[in-house]
């Protein structure tokens, strides 16, 4: 009992990314004593960033990673932003084997902040275009919340976060609480006024970034300054510039004296006491010693990561619940889906000569839907947001990279054409069969059932990609821009870290495993508000929507826990 006493607490998390950081950070911040659970190892904000001040000289192989290393990372190393730099912040494929029954690019990071040491901190609010989609189509079941019942928890974070941003009056992208934004370059102006006095649903804004352009009150209480435009942020920002758990969540728990952190502590599946009709816990392999430990609480946050929480879900198995916890309806691990990140279109303008580029921005230019907002128009479902970046560069005479000739070519600078790029975040449609499902026999190193993912495209995103190249050809010819290259990047599913389903929300707990504030429908003590919640993708970043969805889940089952419901 002594130790079943030492390890009860008042709520687990499990995960310390995005959403993990904000429920540790309620549900201590409301008083409840919270264990929160990490799979990995600590990394301290600024003591734990090794590369975050090197100099492009300080790098043994230049920034690129020797062969040998670079083999153990065979699914990491395809994602954009692996380098010497930032690799330690990547995981190994041994780390969790897991079974491509179609090709499909995991992207792990296990360490305390996950991949919010490593986001493109995009952070777009939906709107109701976006959460009555799935009704409007008949794909996916209907969300059961609406853009309103969201929109106080979206101002509430963003103001805890710092979103830089422009009030742009758009309806399909509602404005938040913004501090002030970064700007476009000549050039990206030149397109949106190209766009506007052409199209009337086609717009060019600066993107919204979880960068602080300014640090207010509430940022430099836990640390954190302004940006210093340096664009290393994958490496962890010693400055607390960009949001991540490392930086701003988890300080603000600690701070409360409720929290305790569990680092290489591997989620295996959560406790259910069948008596109590309830989960009492969560078991734990610890990765140092491959024991199984077991931690209890009344609350369970399950914050892991889409496909992890899927997986630990699924691995949940009793009497009461063979195919999962909260799997009455055989719907978990189904209807997966992510953003389409295949599409890119680059050109060049000689115009603008006048004018280049100085210094550097941590965000980009932003395109919002435009297609099949209103109406269905196109032979697809859904559409795509785009990035847009247009800078002009210098041509150097010399390649040499020691010598007087580098000297030379850096001294007299020759200015190019622009280059402008724009690359398609897609909105792909989820499915039933596409599914995360556990293998019957094989085992990770650590005991666990691996994972058997089958997620591929389809004839949707085939017609989705076709749009988007002649959309913005059109739209650069029209903007004069010339040497216009569409471009297929062959970015697997996965790839872009924007994994989302499997646990989705909804208003029928035959259709859904989550009801509108992430509880599980037949687990009452369980929330789940990773991207494995998410009914249908949007075409927006989705970082910023598991945020407030988590906020306000955690503000619900305070609630329902003061009414002895949970």
């Amino acid at each position: 009992m002594s130790s079943k006493d030492k390890n009860t607490f008042d709520a687990i998390v499990i995960g310390s990314g995005i959403s993990g950081g904000w429920s540790a950070k309620e549900l201590t911040e409301k008083g409840l004593k919270t264990l929160l659970l990490d799979r990995g190892r600590d990394v301290k904000h600024v003591a734990d960033y090794p590369t975050a001040m090197h100099h492009p000289w300080d790098f043994p192989h230049g920034g690129q990673v020797p062969l040998e290393i670079k083999k153990e990372y065979q699914i990491a190393s395809k994602n954009f932003i692996f380098s010497e730099a930032t690799s330690h912040f990547l995981t190994k494929d041994e780390e969790q084997a897991y079974i491509q029954e179609k090709p499909y690019d995991w992207i792990r990071a296990y360490h305390v902040g996950g991949r919010s040491l490593l986001w493109g901190r995009h952070t777009q609010r939906w709107s109701d275009f976006d959460f009555t989609g799935p009704a409007r189509d008949g794909f996916a079941v209907d969300w059961p919340i609406r853009y309103q019942d969201i929109a106080p928890w979206y101002s509430y974070v963003e103001k805890f976060v710092g979103i830089s941003g422009n009030k742009d009056g758009l309806e399909t992208l509602p404005d938040g609480d913004f501090i002030k934004p970064f700007e476009l370059s000549c050039v990206e102006k030149h397109f949106g006024q190209v766009l506007k006095n052409k199209y009337s649903d086609r717009h060019v804004i600066i993107a919204r970034t979880a960068n602080l352009s300014q640090a207010d009150k509430i940022h430099m209480s836990l640390g954190r300054s302004q940006c210093q435009h340096r664009t290393l942020c994958e490496r962890g920002c010693p400055y607390g510039a960009y949001f991540s758990s490392n930086s701003a969540t988890l300080p603000a728990a600690y701070a409360t004296g409720n929290l305790t952190l569990k680092t290489h502590a591997i989620a295996h599946s959560i406790i259910f006491d069948e008596n109590k009709n309830k989960a009492i816990g969560v078991r734990v392999v610890n990765a140092l010693t491959h024991e199984m430990e077991e931690y209890f609480a009344s609350v369970i946050f399950v914050n892991a990561s889409p496909l992890a929480t899927n997986l630990i879900l699924l691995n949940s198995i009793s009497s009461r619940f063979p195919n999962g916890l909260g799997n009455d309806a055989g719907i978990l691990g189904t209807h997966m889906a992510f953003h389409s990140y295949r599409g890119r279109i680059t050109a060049e303008y000689e115009g603008e000569l006048g004018f280049k580029t100085e210094g550097k921005r941590p965000t980009s230019g932003y395109i919002p839907r435009f297609r099949n907002v209103y109406k269905q128009e196109t032979d697809f479902l859904r559409g795509y947001a785009s990035n847009l970046s247009a800078s002009r560069v210098t041509e150097n005479p010399s390649q040499d990279f020691i010598g007087e000739s580098l000297k030379q070519s850096l001294i007299r600078q020759k200015l190019g054409n622009w280059h402008i790029n724009v690359g398609m975040m897609g909105e792909t449609i989820p499915k039933a069969h596409s599914t995360v499902r556990l293998d019957k026999e094989l085992k990770d190193k650590y005991g666990i059932p691996q994972l058997r993912v089958s997620i591929a495209y389809d004839e949707n995103d085939e017609k989705m990609l076709k749009d988007f190249h002649q959309q913005f050809t059109e739209m650069y010819e029209a903007a004069g821009f010339k040497n216009i290259q569409p471009i297929d990047t062959k970015r697997l599913p996965g790839n872009e870290n924007h994994e989302m389903g499997g646990v989705r929300m909804g208003r029928d707990p035959k259709s859904s495993m989550l009801n509108a504030f992430n509880q599980m429908h037949h687990c009452k003590n369980v929330f789940v508000t990773d991207g494995s919640c998410m009914t249908s993708t949007s075409t927006q970043n989705p970082s910023l929507t598991y945020m407030a969805l988590t906020a306000r889940a955690v503000d619900y089952a305070i609630r329902e826990k003061k009414k002895r419901n949970l």
